[in-house]
């Protein structure tokens, strides 16, 4: 099973057998016309060439971690610090090819990561209301986002473009990824302009809601050591059945490299995206409280004309891969960042008008307004010296690496006010002037000007909360072969940062200001054992650790990861800890295309901030609370035959507060926005060279909404039982495509998600105020034109 090929310092290139397009054409007819003996005469290097011309005959942009033969397997990671294939690494890490994310239909990150088996969804209500926002194994990740390994802090909406594949790392990962990382972490992989051939790619989709979606990924080589890449979107559609809700997306990503030799390379990339939305807040819950019989409140599309939510990304990033002699690698990531992420948007809640008002009580539905403004400047530079050698007899992959980050956040509001007329009246006082808006007419239907009711004047505000973390960080990682079957994993990395956030507040405005320093060690072991060709068996153990404060984006709101304080001083506090124990299998199986893994593990989390009271309040009682999740997980990625393609899995857990001085009663309670069992499989058949089908399924059991970290919102009745008072519906989804190819330049795929309109909901609020629609059915036809 061990792949000897891949080492830390080997240069991927193809240039000796494909230095442009016309050599690519001559490579992938040979690789279509090679004989099985032909083949079984060829050296390895030239097998793998083969098969890997056969992917590109189906996809011109090949990503160079992928399998040959398998689209929805990855083989390697896009991580120069993960030194082996995926398949003998001693961790859950589930990648999403980019065949995988085509065949889905889904272009957000948002979506494809809630249809993944282990993830959830979460909410907010000022703070990070619709930038992506992820649980993993019950433990928060919205910070946990990274790009090509380094961190992605702002809170954005995010697109797949411009990206290769999506790696989800599960359990904790702070040697990799430092603060953070107590459930897992996201790393997207980018496309990189390529000095091999030539390509152009052009997609241009059509579907209902007013679907429109045109992207250009194009490559040119300009020269023996120099070539540029351009990945160009424009995109746009209707919420699907929520318009006049909608969807903008305009992005471009540019990459130029040069490659004067194997041994050095340079690549100069440009990302940017614009991401302009006017939001669905969704449903809502309503009903009994005292008993927990809480059921969703279907409301008509109700977003303001003035509602808003965007996203301003631009980001550049340097590159630099060094072979010092055959064993030395250098490397280098440096990046600067911006982004700015605002919103204002609209919510609905159910209400009576007054029965002293015009035309009597009658049940409605009024609104409510949440917005925020962030703008985000971050600087990263991550540097690894990769030494490859032979110690005891085996391979060993040394890895010495330091990064430095400075990450800079300013919060604000916007300031609003409601132009529109009044149209009904709430409340008990007496008297018959209208004093509110009200969706929902007398007559049951919703009023005519629902859309515009509000009328909107929106003026930025003044910042607010300025935060600003500035670390550095040194780890050593080591993959040791002990023998041919047994490899040991290990890894220590040591942060130490300096953390401030100025609050602005009070009449007259006056800043707080508040600022510590700290440190802490993290590290990793795992243990491979190889049965054979077949897999292998894993065990690992891995921490991680969060900082007080960690999120940017709520500062002072304790409960949603924002600074706490006891009794109004910033405390002492230690960061919180987190410890994974894994125990696993995997199975690399029909020739290396299909990848079955399974495995049992347990998260235990100390040390965790508590607020004291709601999420908004700063007061909390320190590093008093603990909590644990444990779970199995079984995972398939590949082709199990040349024509069926697989990607799937499904977890089962269990998670428990174990601790907590702020609220006892949570003890033994579940964590807020966890579902205790998730399965999703796409698979795809091609039972011919021009055509293809393939469904998807995913599904989520019940969740209850809540802060993080800490059990959802409960009541407790006489006979000391209790009920969970916000949950959110299980759920199943089913999707499906058919794919035909006209010949090798042109194909059309049609999509259809959501296939039988199922009503679903991917998160809640913590007090139910707001419910996350999952989008309806939606066809989309999608032409593609290679060149």
């Amino acid at each position: 099973m061990r792949d000897r090929s891949r080492g830390v310092v080997r240069p991927f290139s193809l240039r000796n057998a494909r230095g442009s397009a016309a050599a690519a054409a001559i490579g992938i007819g040979a690789a279509l016309l090679a004989t099985p003996a032909t083949a079984q005469d060829a050296s390895e290097d030239e097998e793998v060439e083969l098969d890997t011309l056969r992917i590109e005959d189906r996809t011109a942009d090949v990503n160079p971690n992928a399998e040959p033969g398998a689209p929805y397997k990855a083989r390697t990671s896009g991580d120069v610090r993960i030194t082996r294939p995926i398949a003998e690494m001693p961790n859950t890490m589930q990648v999403l090819t980019e065949s995988y994310i085509e065949d889905s239909g889904y272009t957000d990150l948002r979506p494809l990561l809630d249809a993944q088996p282990g993830i959830t969804v979460g909410t907010g209500e000022n703070g990070n209301q619709f930038g992506d926002r992820y649980i993993i194994r019950g433990q928060e990740a919205r910070s946990d986002v990274f790009v090509d390994g380094l961190r992605d802090p702002g809170m954005t909406t995010r697109e797949t473009f411009a990206v290769d594949q999506v790696e989800i790392s599960k359990g904790p990962n702070s040697t990799f990824a430092g603060r953070g990382t107590a459930g897992g972490a996201v790393n997207l992989i980018t496309k990189q302009a390529t000095t091999d051939y030539d390509f152009v790619r052009a997609d241009i989709g059509l579907g209902t809601d007013r679907y429109v979606r045109g992207t250009v990924d194009a490559n040119f080589v300009l020269g023996e050591d120099l070539a540029v890449r351009a990945n160009v979107l424009y995109g746009y559609t209707e919420v699907p059945d929520r318009g006049p809700a909608d969807r903008e997306r305009k992005g471009a990503a540019l990459s130029a490299t040069w490659s004067p030799g194997d041994a050095f390379d340079i690549t100069l990339d440009y990302y940017g995206l614009r991401a302009h939305d006017k939001p669905d807040i969704g449903d809502y819950l309503s009903g009994d409280g005292s008993t927990g019989n809480r059921l969703p409140v279907e409301t008509p599309p109700y977003a303001q004309d003035q509602d808003f939510m965007r996203s301003h990304v631009d980001v550049f990033t340097g590159r630099v891969n060094w072979a010092l002699s055959d064993n030395v690698k250098l490397t280098n990531r440096t990046r600067y960042g911006m982004s700015d992420n605002g919103y204002v948007v609209t919510a609905a809640a159910g209400n009576t008008t007054s029965a002293t008002g015009p035309g009597g009580a009658y049940p409605t539905i009024t609104f409510s307004t949440h917005q925020k403004f962030q703008k985000v400047d971050y600087f990263a530079t991550q540097t690894n010296l990769l030494i490859s050698s032979d110690m005891m007899g085996g391979k060993n992959d040394l890895i010495i690496g330091a990064e430095y980050t400075d990450h800079s956040v300013k919060n604000g509001n916007w300031l609003n006010t409601n132009t529109g007329a009044f149209n009904c009246r709430t409340g008990t006082a007496a008297g018959s002037a209208l004093n509110n808006y009200c969706g929902i007419g007398a007559d049951g239907r919703p009023v005519s000007n629902l859309n515009s009711l509000l009328g909107r004047s929106i003026v930025r505000g003044a910042v607010n909360q300025d935060y600003h973390v500035e670390t550095l960080s040194a780890y050593v990682m080591d993959t040791l072969d002990i023998t041919d079957a047994l490899t040991v994993f290990g890894g220590v990395r040591f942060d130490t940062y300096d953390y401030s956030l100025g609050v602005t507040g009070g009449n007259p405005p006056a800043v707080t200001q508040y600022e510590y320093s700290d440190s802490f060690w993290n590290g990793h072991l795992g243990v491979t054992y190889e049965l054979g060709e077949l897999g292998m068996i894993y065990a690992s153990v891995a921490t991680a650790a969060d900082i007080n404060g960690g999120e940017s984006d709520v500062g002072t709101n304790a409960g949603y990861g924002g600074l706490l304080l006891v009794d109004g001083e910033l405390p002492d506090a230690i960061p919180e800890r987190s410890m994974l124990y894994e125990l696993g299998t995997k199975l690399n199986l029909f020739d290396n295309r299909f990848l079955l893994t399974a495995s049992v593990f347990q998260i235990d989390k100390d040390d965790v901030f508590e607020a004291a009271g709601s999420g908004y309040t700063p007061t909390g009682t320190g590093n008093t609370g603990a909590n644990r999740t444990r779970g199995f997980e079984l995972g398939l990625a590949g082709n199990i035959t040349p024509i069926w393609s697989f990607q799937g899995g499904l977890t089962v857990m269990d998670a428990e507060i174990t601790k907590s001085a702020a609220n006892p009663l949570r003890v033994g309670k579940t964590l807020s926005n966890f579902a205790d069992f998730q399965a999703s499989l796409l698979t795809r058949i091609q039972p011919t060279d021009a055509f293809a089908l393939g469904f998807a399924v995913k599904h989520k059991s019940k969740r209850y909404a809540g802060q993080p970290d800490t059990a959802p919102a409960f009541t407790t009745r006489p006979d000391g039982t209790f009920f969970y008072n916000q949950p959110v519906p299980a759920y199943t989804v089913g999707d499906a495509f058919v794919e035909y190819r006209f010949n090798e330049n042109i194909e059309f795929r049609l999509n259809a998600n959501n296939l039988t309109d199922e009503k679903y909901y991917l998160a809640a609020y913590q007090s139910g105020r707001f419910l996350y629609k999952g989008d309806a059915r939606q066809v989309v036809g999608t032409l593609t034109l290679r060149y």
